[in-house]
């Protein structure tokens, strides 16, 4: 199920991010706009856009932030990796699992080594 659900959701945010999928959803509002003095800008007319894009969001909200996971995972093995393999300390790989402030103590580790490169350069 769930590599059915990732395979899914990353072809509907690639398809989403196309300049076709912007056109439809400006033809469909534009559509909808022209059609209110038909409906005497009724209520209904009103809601059929609020719960489609209410219903359309809401269902992006969650494949966006399964693809924006994944593609987060994966450049952080990336990252893992180049860190392994290269002469960089392993002390960073995971460090996406602390927590802010051990996080900025890492960073003001980092920011001490290149002022003291720098002072001896």
């Amino acid at each position: 199920m769930e590599k059915a659900f990732n395979r899914v959701a990353e072809a509907v945010a690639h398809a989403t991010g196309k300049p076709w999928a912007f056109t439809l959803c400006l033809a469909s509002v534009l559509v909808w706009g022209g059609t209110g003095p038909v409906f005497d800008y009724s209520e209904t007319w009103q809601l059929i856009i609020n719960t489609g894009t209410t219903i359309i969001t809401f269902l992006m909200v969650f494949l966006i932030q399964n693809t924006q996971n994944r593609d987060g995972a994966a450049i952080q093995a990336k990252l893992d990796e180049l860190i392994r393999s290269g002469r960089a300390k392993n002390d960073f790989i995971g460090i996406e699992h602390l927590t802010e402030a051990e996080v900025e103590e890492f960073r003001a580790r980092c920011a001490e080594a290149k002022r003291k490169r720098m002072a001896n350069a």
